[in-house]
């Protein structure tokens, strides 16, 4: 069954004592905003999340296969799109419109992200109806440094560069703490027109409010969902302007004199006041 509905959704989630996104071109640091210290992850990471979830989740389902995975060679996948029945006996563009279909209905996050498929045999580009926007931590955070040893080396020749103890050493950077805000946008359109459907929605809320649980790893420390609130609209189109619905989900510190160091330092309030008609609050967590 297609979408019939509108979404806007807030995500909350936190990291303590570990780096949710590192940099590779500033040495793996956590990304920062420059000029406000506000800590950044980006969407990409978060689609990431939502894929290795989907994939764990869905090995047995031959239609949620995740196309954007670990050591995938994307051009031989497009490639086996135009080998199947109703696809290699078409024309040019029909053929390709074929295969961008068959895509679809058979990728997870195609059909949920979208993605751009001429790279191989041309099967076009889709249009996702799902976009996340960067998250931006709710307060500025700070980068600290950890200088870390290893006890082994790695070659023979760095074993006898080295006199006594047979260590190296190495750096790690971490979050002490910090909340983050990630704001998305599901378009009812865009989804009949990928094939996304009620049931793969239901599967991308699962993997919001899981995906933290099974992507545990020592440069990460602890994250965690701590909120998800969605806007569901009466009609495809929407009711009311997304920036309206969102900035109604209010983030402030208990004690701003109180560095935050945990969830329970902050509140969440919903402003229901003059509330859009149409509109459904939907609190799926917090």
């Amino acid at each position: 069954m297609g979408l019939n509905n509108r979404y806007e959704f807030v995500l909350l989630f936190d990291v303590k004592d570990g780096n949710p996104n590192g940099d590779p071109d500033a040495g793996n640091l956590p990304r920062i905003d420059a000029e406000t210290g506000m800590g950044l992850v980006t969407d990409v990471c978060l689609k990431r999340k939502v894929r290795n979830f989907v994939q764990m989740t869905q090995t047995d389902n031959p239609t949620r296969k995740i196309f954007v995975r670990e050591k995938a060679i994307l051009n031989n996948m497009i490639d086996e799109s135009h080998e199947q029945e109703g696809v290699k006996e078409k024309t040019k563009g029909d053929k390709t419109e074929a295969a961008r279909k068959w895509m679809c209905e058979n990728y997870y996050d195609i059909r949920t992200f979208g993605a751009v498929m001429s790279t191989g045999k041309n099967a076009g580009q889709v249009r996702g109806p799902i976009q996340m926007t960067f998250s931006r931590s709710i307060d500025p955070i700070v980068a600290s440094e950890h200088s870390i040893t290893r006890m082994a080396v790695t070659t023979t020749q760095e074993a006898e560069k080295q006199d006594g103890e047979n260590r190296t050493m190495g750096r790690k950077f971490t979050v002490p703490y910090g909340l983050y805000r990630c704001h998305g946008f599901i378009s009812a359109h865009l989804a009949k027109q990928t094939g996304f459907d009620e049931g793969d929605l239901e599967l991308f809320w699962q993997s919001l409010l899981q995906m933290f649980d099974h992507d545990r790893s020592a440069s990460r420390g602890e994250m965690s969902t701590r909120g998800l609130y969605l806007f569901k609209h009466s009609t495809e189109l929407g009711n009311a302007p997304a920036t309206i619905l969102l900035d109604r989900v209010n983030v402030t510190r208990n004690d701003e004199d109180v560095v935050a160091r945990k969830f329970t330092d902050y509140k969440v309030d919903i402003n229901e006041s003059d509330w859009p008609e149409g509109v459904e609050i939907i609190r799926m967590l917090g």
